[in-house]
């Protein structure tokens, strides 16, 4: 798959391509944006902030960050509105359309949707995921992005769900809708896609996840891609429930030198974040 959207899909890439030749210039980087924490916990938005930032002092790359705790009302943000690559993060979106697609018409998913699902977030699946992408068609995630509120989020064309582009605040709007009651995704719809998220293989359980502790339920999926610009994409969500708290991480990356860079970066925030809360 990276081959053919290397070839087919150079202009996808060239508004956040001139974004990034801006960024480097001497008087852009003197203004590169900075962690942004609140939170209703005394002390703990200045810890995070100052720890997030402490975990990316050292990092190569484009890095955007987005942690919200419902225990202690804690939002943090990095690039929040920054656009990525999808790679494999949009099978989560694809996933909860084709839920809410069948919950409108009021029917529970066949046995050949379940196992596409399956492989798509628990081995994500490439195959799978085109054929759901296929089958759901853009009118359907475009009617799905609408009702969940993620305006940010432009499906990729001509097939090439990789590319859709995504945002920090999009997917953490979604992560909050899976983890909560809403009007969007059926509380049978969401607990199906947690559970899929904590099924996924242990090969790929990296990323957000990185640090929590043994008493804290985790959920997450990864998506990694190689273009000829920005190097690797590589990016992590991931829901977490326990020790008194209830959270969503976010991590989008690109400007990675290989795919294990980019894991070891996203691994640093992760880290300082579950240990921050579990202190708090």
């Amino acid at each position: 798959m990276t081959r053919g959207i290397a070839r087919h899909t150079k202009w996808i890439a060239a508004g956040a391509l001139a974004a990034c030749v801006a960024a480097a210039t001497p008087a852009a980087a003197a203004t590169a944006p900075a962690v942004s924490c609140t939170s209703a916990k005394a002390g703990l938005a200045d810890k995070l902030k100052r720890d997030i930032t402490s975990a990316l002092s050292n990092r190569s790359g484009t890095i955007a960050v987005g942690l919200y705790d419902r225990t202690t009302k804690t939002t943090c943000t990095l690039r929040s509105s920054t656009a990525y690559d999808s790679a494999s993060v949009v099978k989560v979106t694809v996933l909860a359309t084709l839920l809410w697609d069948a919950k409108k018409h009021n029917r529970y998913l066949t046995d050949r949707e379940s196992t596409l699902a399956k492989a798509m977030i628990t081995k994500s699946d490439n195959d799978a995921t085109s054929k759901l992408w296929r089958q759901l068609g853009l009118t359907k995630i475009k009617g799905f992005l609408t009702a969940a509120g993620m305006t940010q989020t432009k499906p990729g064309a001509n097939g090439y769900w990789g590319l859709t582009q995504i945002t920090v605040t999009d997917e953490q709007k979604l992560l909050k809708l899976v983890t909560a009651k809403n009007t969007v995704l059926s509380d049978n719809a969401r607990a199906y896609i947690l559970k899929l998220m904590g099924q996924v293989i242990s090969s790929q359980r990296w990323g957000t996840p990185y640090g929590a502790g043994s008493g804290i339920s985790w959920h997450v999926k990864n998506g990694w891609l190689q273009r000829s610009t920005h190097g690797w994409r590589v990016h992590s969500v991931g829901t977490f429930k326990g020790g008194g708290h209830d959270y969503m991480i976010t991590v989008l990356t690109h400007g990675n030198s290989t795919m294990n860079y980019g894991i070891t970066t996203i691994q640093g925030v992760a880290k300082v974040i579950h240990r921050d809360l579990a202190a708090s």
